[in-house]
């Protein structure tokens, strides 16, 4: 089983730009990548790349070196065991130099949001021309609330218009936030929306029935999971927040195999032996669906949009499964699955 989304922890361990031309996808594992057709990513493609946007993983670090993401990066910044500033450049070995089990997840929600595409090289990502910034404030798959907001404060601060946040801390933990017994991440997410930063962050994998915190938090985008056939993954929260501000996309099956679950770059050579690929891999949870929404919305800043604007055309133009509706709130999919193709010919006012 490979379920990663929602396992990084915070405090506790829990498992006008031009119009581009069309992007050629000639990626050798493209065609595993039913996400990217589940959010009819290609057909916006000529609409919107994402270029000129910076998205910001916030996770456990990404490879530097590896091919489908080097060439993809701004510089970065690392929050583990430094204090409130940056003691590294985001590579996923952190501050000790040596990697960790569960750090491979930074790299692989990188390569979902915006892999080189079109290079003939591993996969496609979600925003073909958007660049990754690096921010590693996980170790072995866990953190704390510290660090997450100096991550969120640093990606605001240095150019990025989005952050994703595939972490959440277990259910229940919304009540250090609405008490303010913990306010550090609630902060730090109202900076970035105060800067015009959309923060999308996982609903967590628990099947509870609310977004996990941070995707809780006021100022953030839930993302709750679908599998291959647009049905809620089994593992999936809900999309249920207080400001209704919740979508969903594809997070993988969990549970039956490689190509059910969701295919991206990990460190080079860390690729599971039962999937086959030494630079790549299949993983499943809301970790997987966050970064496929963080790439539409680099697709529409890249239109010149405001935090507003993207919020609500995500929200607007994303899709009931099965019966098609847009506009249309749910509790299991938020208001549905997310529609690059509608996004980017939605109005911009």
């Amino acid at each position: 089983m490979r379920l990663l989304a929602g396992t990084a922890v915070v405090t506790v361990l829990v498992a006008l730009t031009a119009t581009p031309a069309q992007a050629a996808v000639n990626d050798p594992l493209y065609d595993k990548q039913w996400g990217l057709l589940q959010i009819h990513a290609e057909q916006a493609w000529a609409t919107s790349t994402g270029s000129g946007v910076v998205i910001a993983v916030v996770d456990t670090g990404v490879d530097l070196s590896h091919p489908d993401l080097a060439s993809k990066l701004v510089p970065g910044a690392t929050f583990v065991d430094c204090g409130p500033v940056s003691c590294g450049d985001g590579d996923w070995r952190g501050p000790n130099g040596r990697p960790d089990a569960g750090d491979e997840h930074g790299s692989h929600v990188a390569g979902i949001a915006a892999a080189a595409t079109g290079n003939g090289v591993g996969v496609a990502g979600a925003a073909p021309d958007a660049k990754v910034m690096p921010i590693k404030v996980l170790e072995a798959g866990s953190g704390s609330f510290a660090d997450i907001a100096a991550g969120i404060r640093y990606a605001a601060d240095h150019g990025a218009k989005v952050v994703t946040l595939s972490l959440g801390a277990l259910p229940g933990s919304q009540a250090l936030t609405l008490t303010g017994l913990e306010s550090a991440a609630t902060e730090a997410i109202a900076y970035a929306h105060a800067k015009g930063v959309a923060v999308i962050a996982a609903a967590g994998n628990e099947t509870a029935p609310l977004c996990d915190t941070p995707a809780w938090e006021p100022g953030a985008l839930c993302v709750a999971a679908t599998d291959r056939n647009e049905v809620k993954a089994w593992y999936s929260n809900l999309g249920v927040k207080a400001d209704v501000r919740a979508v969903a996309a594809p997070g993988g099956a969990g549970l039956v195999n490689c190509d059910d679950d969701v295919w991206s770059s990990v460190p080079v050579d860390t690729g599971s032996a039962a999937c086959g690929q030494g630079d790549y891999d299949a993983y499943a949870g809301t970790s997987m669906a966050t970064p496929y929404v963080s790439g539409v919305a680099a697709l529409l800043f890249a239109q010149q949009r405001s935090l507003d604007n993207v919020y609500s055309v995500l929200m607007s133009t994303a899709r009931t499964p099965v019966v098609g509706q847009r506009g249309v709130y749910t509790p299991i999919y938020g208001w549905g699955i997310v529609d690059a193709q509608a996004a980017v010919a939605a109005p911009r006012t």
